[in-house]
């Protein structure tokens, strides 16, 4: 394994500076270049390796403090462009601009040369070619949803070159609907396993030009990319059995990838015990400190109730005590955002009488370095492998990029935005996911007997089933609902504290509700896009600026 992460970082290296100096006459003997690395399938397979540390991480969960699913309990760039209160000069802008177009760097890179081959197994330059489409594909995503129309570059530039305008988003949205169907062409359909297991595969390909196609509208051509996931016949949602705890489950050591259980997660970024970590379990549920991730009222009140109709209109909900939230809901809801009376590794809550450190009762409001502390009320529980809870940086849980859930979801959408969903389409996709963990069913005809939107409810299967997985505020932004960003975040009623002197001083609306935090804002006329980074503008004029920056 070291061995292999050396030679990533020098293939990676060389991927990132594979400009040709023309002065030179003679190849160096004393170190990699393109005219002496392309050779061998050995050679391709590393330079692909290296290309896959450019896939998302942890930072895709950390970007769903951007949307309105939860809090972080101290002011993060990402928190800052969720509430619009940023400028040009916000770290992060630049930072995304500039990793994404290094990893694209590194993709051009691979695919001006992989040709150059001579000893590999026929079709496999292929393969790793179509492999590295896919990540780029991946990266150009994240750019055109942040800033619309960006500099489309498909190969490696020289220094005369990187000074142009920006190019039309249609223009790589075109492009990048042909090169992941090139793509799809090129690569096994089969769920990769063993050595290759992590590696995108025929369904990564069309499952990521599902999501791109439904991010920009392309609803027809987003339909039937997510058909044709869905008709491989080789994804299927995880389940251990027990409705109660499969969704749960899949986002721990239980479902990764490597436990040869889970044939739902389509793309994701593996992790291993000592060589790859991070701290997501602990930064949850944090045992001493405030909880990174806090549960939204917004989120909580958006799950059903178990007859399938949404809190205010219910007759099961009431709400006189914390655990009366918790009560008869869609039991996604238990599975991702703590409920009393379960494990966790917050250790002492808020509860003096709670005996078992171990199990949660009471949200903690009170900072005393004894205990998890929360900002709304609320904790989550999705995402959290216990074990490692009390471990700094000591998580090894795969990262869910895409999953075939979300396909299914594109698919109900995609159906809807074309005036052409049915009740059988629902039955094999949202219904799956409800099935799973033991929620009625979505009948069409009772939701309009009941007076509910359709439309509003394919977009909250999607919120629930996907809270935490980064795709809130790009759903919102699509959707054209920025104004759900400009709202309070607000959490549970001070009065279900069990310490009220706890929670004195913490604001509250006329309902007695938690406001968490106040202030946002949202401009329609400019923050559906991100303004081009300053440092970007200051090296390249030519790039201009989005509207209302």
């Amino acid at each position: 394994m070291k061995k292999t992460l050396i030679y990533s970082f020098l293939i990676s290296t060389l991927l990132f500076s594979s400009c040709k100096d023309e002065f030179l006459d003679r190849v160096p003997l004393d170190q990699i270049t393109d005219e002496t690395f392309w050779q061998t399938e050995e050679q391709l397979e590393l330079a692909v390796n290296a290309i896959y540390a450019n896939v998302k991480a942890k930072n895709t969960v950390d970007m769903e403090n951007m949307g309105d699913n939860t809090l972080w309990p101290s002011t993060t760039d990402y928190q800052l462009i969720g509430s619009g209160n940023f400028g040009n000069d916000l770290g992060t802008l630049n930072t995304e601009w500039r990793t994404q177009y290094a990893g694209i760097r590194q993709c051009n890179a691979f695919l001006e040369n992989y040709e150059k081959a001579t000893v590999i197994t026929p079709g496999r330059k292929e393969q790793l070619a179509a492999e590295v489409r896919v990540i780029r594909a991946l990266m150009y995503s994240y750019l055109t949803s942040f800033w619309g129309d960006v500099p489309f570059i498909t190969t490696t530039l020289n220094i005369d070159e990187v000074y142009g305008p920006r190019d039309p988003r249609e223009q790589i949205i075109d492009f990048l609907m042909q090169d992941l169907d090139l793509a799809a062409e090129n690569l096994p359909a089969e769920i990769p396993s063993g050595d290759n297991l992590g590696r995108m595969n025929k369904g990564a390909a069309l499952a990521l030009k599902a999501r791109i196609a439904l991010y920009n509208k392309r609803y027809a051509v987003a339909e039937a990319a997510a058909k044709a996931v869905m008709d491989l016949g080789i994804y299927q949602l995880y389940s251990n059995g027990d409705p109660g705890t499969s969704y749960h489950e899949l986002f721990t050591y239980a479902g990764k990838l490597a436990s040869g259980r889970n044939r739902e997660t389509i793309i994701a970024r593996m992790h291993l015990e000592d060589v790859s970590m991070h701290n997501l379990s602990r930064e949850i549920q944090v045992p001493d400190q405030n909880a990174r991730w806090n549960p939204t009222k917004s989120l909580v009140d958006s799950y059903l109730m178990i007859d399938g109709l949404p809190i205010d209109r219910s007759p099961l909900y009431v709400e006189n005590t914390y655990e009366d939230v918790f009560t008869n809901r869609d039991p996604r809801m238990r599975q991702t955002i703590l409920p009393p009376n379960t494990p966790w590794g917050g250790r002492f809550d808020g509860n003096p009488e709670n005996k078992n450190p171990a199990i949660f009762t009471a949200p903690k409001f009170r900072s005393d370095r004894r205990g998890s502390v929360t900002l709304t009320g609320y904790y989550f529980t999705k995402y959290v492998e216990l074990s490692t809870v009390g471990r700094v940086s000591r998580d090894a849980n795969d990262i869910h990029l895409l999953r075939y859930a979300e396909v299914l979801l594109t698919y109900a959408e995609a159906r809807l935005e074309q005036g052409t969903l049915t009740q059988a389409d629902i039955d094999m996709s949202i219904n799956l996911l409800r099935e799973r963990v033991g929620m009625v069913p979505m009948v069409l005809t009772k939701l309009v007997a009941n007076g509910m939107d359709v439309r509003e409810e394919i977009r909250r299967e999607r919120r629930v089933e996907l809270a935490l997985e980064g795709q809130r505020y790009f759903d919102i932004l699509r959707w054209e609902q920025g104004e759900l960003l400009a709202q309070d975040v607000k959490g549970m009623k001070k009065s279900w504290a069990l310490i009220g002197a706890d929670v004195a001083s913490i604001r509250a609306d006329e309902e007695g509700y938690i406001i968490a935090f106040s202030g946002r804002t949202f401009t329609p006329s400019r923050n559906y896009l991100w303004p081009v980074p300053l440092t970007q503008l200051e090296r390249n004029p030519n790039l201009g600026q989005n509207p209302g920056w």
